[in-house]
């Protein structure tokens, strides 16, 4: 089944199928069922064309998804970029922006740099 451009796994429930599209969560996809008149307990593969047309103009008037979505949080990290705010300046690094320590727990956003002394050795075979 494809909804908004996604396609969504037909042996799933609808409300938890709805999560598989970019900026569709659990509270959203209740909300948009509830206002679709649309139930989510039954499997995606039994939604018939009236129910998707009804979730696809759901969708079109209250909700920004997927590409559009992207879009606006791209532009927005654009715009931090280039008024060299701190948190711009953080996402041109790579590094985290809310505040997190980076000494330590930060190894993934750091590229797993392991600076103590005995971590990046080779294991020695015992004799």
């Amino acid at each position: 089944m494809r909804i908004s451009g996604v396609n969504i796994p037909d042996e799933k429930k609808l409300k938890i199928a709805l999560t598989y599209i970019y900026g569709i969560g659990r509270v959203s996809a209740e909300a948009i069922l509830k206002t679709a008149n649309v139930n989510g307990e039954k499997p995606t593969r039994e939604l018939t064309s009236e129910e998707v047309g009804k979730l696809q103009s759901v969708f079109e008037k209250s909700y920004k998804i997927e590409g559009e979505l992207r879009q606006i949080r791209k532009s927005g990290i654009q715009r931090l970029k280039s008024i060299k705010s701190y948190r711009g300046r953080r996402h041109e690094r790579g590094l985290p922006t809310r505040g997190q320590r980076t000494k330590t727990n930060s190894r993934t956003v750091r590229g797993n740099v392991r600076k103590t002394a005995g971590s990046g050795k080779r294991k020695v075979d015992l004799k």
